[in-house]
């Protein structure tokens, strides 16, 4: 079977950017609408909370099972059933009346997204040969960034002039066209024989789970003893070891028995049923990869997940405002996106790698250095933009350098693998940074409000309003004359959370740019981009 016209698989590009650009925006945007939510259905905040945080355990839960799908049944497949239930479970999630059908729903939209995000790199990978790959997952890598940045300015948008409800309602004719564009732009993908192997199915998916609700859920419940109720589908969970602590330790124990089952099967000879090949880690490329992408995803995701509250809450920017503050992170991206068309026929991925996580470091690093109780706007955009321009190289390279060596027949699961270090690597940024954070946040306007002469109770009691509250308290502080130093002492404290933040995600950047010096350089393939590929044995063409 002959592939599509070249300009048929950019026009596919376009659709399969278009697929991954809902499904991260989905991650983002209902951090802005959730009092309009709370507001229209009455939920509680632990209702709240689970609207947030059970597309993301649910997201990284089923990776590695849906890269294994993509394998032996076309990635061509599972990605376009994926974006039709994203589609349909969207259609849900607008309509539901309550906030248990809006908490089922996003469940189930985390698990659709599971089913677009690995095979979306492996249509990339079979698709696109020679420069026209590092351009394509150029293109990729950018909408992620973008996306990401954009997702609080649409949610802030529909919330304020339009309803919650469209922040779902939108998915549904962009998943029409990434279906058709897809179905007509992209050649049906080859298949892999083999079986699922269903104990390590479902042992992966509930190691990932579950690693997945202790990196989110730790500031929440504790990271080793209880400090609220965990209530969920009505059943409790209320004092002594904290359930993030046994969450964690049950995790390490079910990859521990995932990984001795992965190696068991494929000693035995039974190569069909193995969900993870362990051997692809005897890929340099790949090995060094993976572990580059957890350091770097904890250095690049942790710190968005806090700009947003030192944005709305010390400089005193709108919800709207504060997601138009990063817009400047997806300007960035689209700029390294276009570079990177110019420089893939001269530069490796792995350069371009190096020189976006250089570019993080000083973006990050200059968060540190700008922010302060009155920042303004302009210093903030600029190192936003660096650091924007830095995840538009790193993000999608780094997926080029994972995959480069990967055999087609296995580069289903390896997506799926380098996706769940993706994730995890988020998740664990997102809990560090957090818990710096609001730590920082604390300790840091305690100590102010005792300097300023309040007693240990008083200032127990302010720094819990504020903290418990994310910051959103300290506005009401400042309209009153009594409590307007107790705010501008929580404004200087935030403050040094987000700086200590930015150093800190810069760390880890810093370390993943030293992570790639494992991974060995491979010189520019130079092919003919508009050759067709050899003719594999594929999926129907009817999904």
């Amino acid at each position: 079977m002959r592939s599509p016209s070249p300009t048929r698989r950019w026009l596919g590009l376009i659709a399969i950017a278009l697929g991954v650009a809902l499904i991260v925006v989905d991650t983002t945007i209902v951090n802005v609408i959730v009092p309009s939510l709370v507001e229209d259905l009455d939920a509680t905040s632990a209702q709240a909370q689970w609207v947030q945080e059970s597309y993301a355990i649910v997201f990284a839960a089923l990776l590695l099972l849906t890269g294994r799908l993509a394998d032996i049944f076309g990635a061509r497949r599972v990605f376009v059933i994926g974006a039709v239930l994203f589609s349909a479970t969207s259609v849900l999630a607008g309509l539901a009346p309550g906030s248990g059908l809006l908490i089922l729903a996003r469940f189930l939209q985390g698990a659709s997204a599971a089913m677009l995000l690995p095979t979306s790199l492996s249509l990339l990978k079979a698709t696109f040969t020679g420069k026209a790959r590092g351009q394509a997952f150029a293109v990729w890598g950018s909408t992620i960034g973008a996306a990401a940045a954009l997702g609080p300015v649409l949610g802030g948008w529909l919330a304020e002039h339009v309803s919650w409800r469209w922040a779902f309602g939108i998915n549904v004719p962009l998943s029409v066209l990434v279906v058709a564009g897809v179905l007509l732009c992209i050649a049906p993908s080859p298949r892999t024989r083999g079986r699922i192997d269903v104990p390590g199915g479902l042992l992966s998916v509930i190691s990932l789970g579950l690693l997945a609700f202790g990196l989110v859920e730790g500031r929440s419940y504790g990271w080793f003893v209880s400090i609220r109720p965990l209530k969920l589908f009505g059943l409790t969970w209320d004092g002594g070891p904290s359930p993030v602590l046994v969450a964690l330790v049950l995790s390490v124990l079910a990859m521990g028995v995932f990984v001795r089952r992965q190696l068991s099967l494929g000693r035995s000879g039974d190569s069909s049923k193995v969900l993870m090949d362990v051997s692809l880690f005897s890929i340099s490329s790949f090995r060094g990869g993976n572990i580059a992408t957890l350091i770097i995803g904890i250095g690049e995701f942790g710190i968005v997940a806090v700009l947003p509250l030192w944005l709305q809450f010390t400089l005193g920017y709108s919800a709207l405002q504060a997601g138009l503050a990063l817009v400047p992170v997806a300007i960035g991206s689209f700029v390294a996106s276009g570079a990177s068309f110019g420089m893939a026929a001269k530069v490796t991925p792995l350069a371009m790698l190096r020189v976006g996580l250089a570019l993080e470091v000083v973006g990050l690093a200059g968060i540190g250095l700008v922010a302060s109780p009155d920042s303004s706007w302009w210093p903030v955009s600029l190192v936003l933009f660096l650091y924007g321009i830095g995840v538009g190289f790193a993000t999608a390279q780094v997926t080029n350098v994972v995959l480069n060596d990967v055999p087609e027949h296995s580069s289903g699961q390896a997506s799926g693998v380098q996706s769940a270090f993706r994730q995890l690597g988020s998740a664990m940024g997102i809990a560090l940074l957090t818990t710096v954070f609001f730590t920082t946040l604390g300790t840091k306007l305690h100590g102010r409000l005792a300097d300023a002469g309040l007693s240990a109770a008083q200032s127990d009691k302010l720094t819990s309003v504020v903290t418990d509250s994310a910051g959103a308290a300290i506005g009401p502080l400042a309209d009153h004359p009594q409590t307007a130093p107790v705010a501008e002492a929580a404004r200087a404290a935030m403050t040094d959370g987000v700086v200590l933040g930015g150093y800190i995600a810069a760390a880890f950047v810093a370390l993943g740019l030293l992570a790639s010096l494992l991974i060995p350089s491979t010189p520019i393939r130079s092919t003919d981009d508009d050759a067709d590929p050899a003719p594999v044995e594929a999926e129907p063409a009817h999904p």
